[in-house]
């Protein structure tokens, strides 16, 4: 497992895919536009979502606040 806490200033992160682990991203502070699979969300503070490996996703610009990431690198059923 990975953690990563990271303040975001509204510059996004570009599109990415995790093919060997989860990625669980919680909203400490703020707000974060999501897009996973060209499905987007917007979670505020307390919010969260589990992007599940081999998902393409990104966060547009506009992501203000704190983001705990947490990768899960866990055996598959």
């Amino acid at each position: 497992m990975c953690l990563l806490h990271t303040r975001m200033g509204g510059e996004g992160i570009p599109p990415e895919v995790h093919d060997a682990f989860d990625e669980w991203l919680l909203v400490l502070d703020g707000e974060l536009p999501l897009v996973v699979d060209n499905q987007w969300f917007t979670l505020s503070a307390g919010e969260y979502v589990v992007v599940p490996r081999g998902k393409t996703h990104h966060v547009p610009p506009g992501s203000v606040g704190t983001l705990l990431l947490v990768d899960i690198n866990a055996p598959t059923a």
